[in-house]
């Protein structure tokens, strides 16, 4: 990493019509918090009762793969501030069609997980309030933040600092409690030993490999803090921070957690899938209103991906629009936020919503499969992208280089490598494999469209 510093003012944003109203605390927020989701909370279930104690490999190989694509985004953000991220990094290293296939596939992500986090938020508080709609609990939200992002980009990251903090601060005290319990100086509560660490691999190589997919997904949204950066009042600055923090988060909050869950609880409690590993934890130290504690901690950081989803789908679509990859109506922007951009992602999140009740065996099965394999995608768009701009940034404009890719070219192609291993062990698993067809389907029509349309664009 180089901490070389140039007398040159810092590169500014690409996108001169919006606003620059995060605050660097706000960066420093959405970088610790977005590592923080649902799919960590309730998601690593299933991820456990597959591969047993061993998901704490599982989890450390594919977050190293994932400090490894930080790492490269973070070294093109910094150079090149830009809402568009990793969009605008694929099309200036590899052509337009690269951005938009990358930039709208990603957008279909956003949009869509935003529909199934409002239905998982809904779910919660419809069973605390179990004589209310679902679907008004999900328009609620959906109202919510639309019009939070609709007003105003500090307005998101006010949101999201808060949102943030209540995450971080939930999770690191399940850490403080469950060390404490393992070395045994927790009152009440005996030292549990290796007792459930024995059996490291109960489902053999096929388990790990279920945990490993399961973790590698448990990943996705780490990319928005350098899509919220290009909007902050020192873009390279907020990039290179979240960047190099990175590593010791993921480390943390994701592989330290699960450490704590597997040395606390056995692998195969059912208590595992059903009230979620940190539940059942929290459960096996006989912490008092445990699930209701952590169904408030889960409800939070659903909303949270509710807003920064909307937020970085309207913030790539704005992007696509301005370098002429999408319709022109898309990129008004009012008050320094690109307000169409907003509606129409929220109204595409919304949409997901009513066909989860409309078509739930079809169309909206459909559409799940579809994005399952979407970040793996947008990933390797990453590593091509870096590995022809490094070199370019190199020759003209060295002094851009504030965060550098480790190891250079060599870990980028080891990346690559990496995840072009989880794509065999997606076409290995049944559940696995319709997804990855379904998502090459999606990518391989975007491509077509893209490069059509550059072949158009340049005929012209």
């Amino acid at each position: 990493m180089s901490n070389s510093t140039t007398t040159e003012a810092p590169p500014r944003s690409d996108d001169a019509a919006l606003s620059h109203g995060l605050k660097q605390r706000h960066l420093s927020m959405i970088a610790l918090g977005g590592v923080i989701g649902a799919g960590l909370f309730v998601g690593s279930g299933a991820g456990i009762a597959a591969a047993g104690p061993s998901i704490v490999v599982a989890y450390t190989l594919s977050g190293l793969l994932v400090m490894l694509v930080m790492r490269m985004l973070g070294e093109m953000s910094a150079a090149y501030p830009s809402s568009g991220s990793f969009s605008a990094h694929a099309e200036r290293a590899i052509g337009p069609w690269a951005g938009f296939t990358a930039g709208w596939a990603f957008w279909v992500l956003l949009c869509t997980a935003v529909g199934l986090e409002g239905i998982g938020a809904a779910q919660i508080v419809h069973g605390w309030l179990p004589g209310t709609p679902e679907w008004a609990w999900v328009a609620l939200f959906m109202v919510v933040f639309c019009g939070t992002n609709l007003a105003a980009v500090k307005n998101f990251g006010e949101f999201e600092f808060w949102f943030a903090a209540l995450k971080v601060g939930a999770i690191s005290l399940f850490l403080v409690l469950g060390v404490l319990a393992i070395a045994g100086v927790l009152p009440g509560t005996d030292a549990p030993g290796t007792s459930h660490l024995g059996d490291f691999m109960p489902n053999g190589g096929n388990g790990l490999i279920i945990g490993l997919l399961a973790s590698v997904f448990a990943y996705g949204g780490l990319e928005t803090v350098t899509i919220a950066a290009a909007e902050s009042e020192n873009p390279v600055k907020g990039v290179a921070s979240a960047v190099r923090t990175a590593m010791w988060r993921i480390a943390l909050f994701y592989i330290g957690s699960m450490a704590v869950i597997v040395t606390l609880v056995p692998w195969d409690s059912p208590e595992v899938v059903e009230k979620g590993p940190y539940v059942a934890a929290l459960d096996e130290l006989g912490i008092p209103g445990a699930g209701q504690l952590m169904n408030v901690v889960v409800l939070v950081a659903l909303l949270s991906a509710m807003n920064a989803n909307i937020y970085g789908a309207s913030r790539i679509g704005y992007s696509l629009v301005e370098r002429g990859q999408g319709p022109k109506a898309l990129g008004r922007v009012s008050g320094g936020v690109p307000r169409a951009a907003v509606l129409v992602s929220s109204l595409f999140g919304f949409g997901c919503v009513l066909l989860s009740y409309w078509r739930p065996d079809d169309v909206f099965s459909w559409l799940l499969n579809m994005i399952g394999a979407v970040i793996l995608v947008v990933w390797i768009f990453i590593a091509a992208a870096q590995l022809r701009l490094r070199r370019r940034l190199e020759r003209e404009a060295p002094e851009k280089l504030v965060v550098r890719m480790w190891g250079f070219p060599w870990l980028t192609w080891v990346a690559l490598a990496g995840m072009a291993a989880v794509f065999v062990l997606m076409a290995r698993e049944p559940d696995t494999r319709v997804q990855l067809y379904s998502t090459g389907g999606m990518t391989l029509v975007l491509a077509a469209v893209g490069y059509a349309r550059q072949r158009r664009r340049a005929r012209v």
